[in-house]
């Protein structure tokens, strides 16, 4: 049977930090975005209002500073490598992020089966925001299902890689989990748990697991 691979974004293949930090560090706004993440993160924040935040931060957000984010933020090693050899082993690997859909779609050209992000309007914005666009915790699982329909698996078949508490639900729901640099809260839940760089390295832990 196949595997599916749902894996974060923020924090998790990005190495201590988030897409939204990133983006904004190339508008000189990073301390502003590190206080609305460290808000969002204590629970005191919705997505909501977290996303009219950053929206308004990045008014004159360009398409060349998303990529100039892009290309620049701290990834962790051979991302693309694993998931080549994911899609080698006949498994599928997807990103599941709360970030926003036109930084976290880039991933697709590293190899991903699919990417799912919170819905922002295109860049540079015209439209605004529809909170009906932006995930939270719970829509990780929806998506989680939507994808196993898709690729004919289970919850079963599932392995979830994340950092924080916007991965518990999924983690709850799936049968084998890697805490990525995370902290205590979720480590707890995980079947296993990683400190590094090296996305190899998380994955090598559960290869033999099936």
């Amino acid at each position: 049977m196949a595997r599916l691979h749902l894996f974060d974004l923020d924090g998790t293949l990005l190495h201590g930090t988030s897409a939204p930090v990133e983006i904004s560090r190339q508008l000189g706004l990073e301390a502003e975005t590190v206080e609305l993440d460290r808000v969002m993160s204590a629970g005191r924040m919705s997505p909501p209002e977290y996303a009219a935040r950053v929206y308004a931060l990045w008014a004159e957000l360009t398409v060349a500073e998303v990529a100039a984010a892009f290309d620049g933020a701290p990834w962790l090693a051979r991302i693309r490598d694993v998931w080549a050899e994911i899609r080698a082993a006949g498994d599928y690997c997807a990103v599941v992020s709360l970030s926003p859909s036109f930084f976290v779609e880039r991933l697709l050209d590293w190899g991903a089966h699919a990417a799912f992000g919170s819905r922002f309007p295109a860049v540079p914005f015209v439209d605004p925001v529809d909170p009906a666009g932006l995930l939270d915790g719970a829509a990780k699982v929806t998506i989680a299902d939507r994808l196993c329909a898709e690729f004919g698996v289970g919850r079963a078949d599932c392995v979830a890689y994340g950092d924080s508490m916007s991965d518990r639900e999924l983690f709850r729901v799936v049968p084998v989990s890697v805490a990525v640099n995370a902290d205590g809260h979720l480590a707890g839940l995980a079947t296993y748990s990683y400190t590094g760089r090296d996305l190899w390295d998380a994955y090598e832990l559960t290869r033999g697991v099936r």
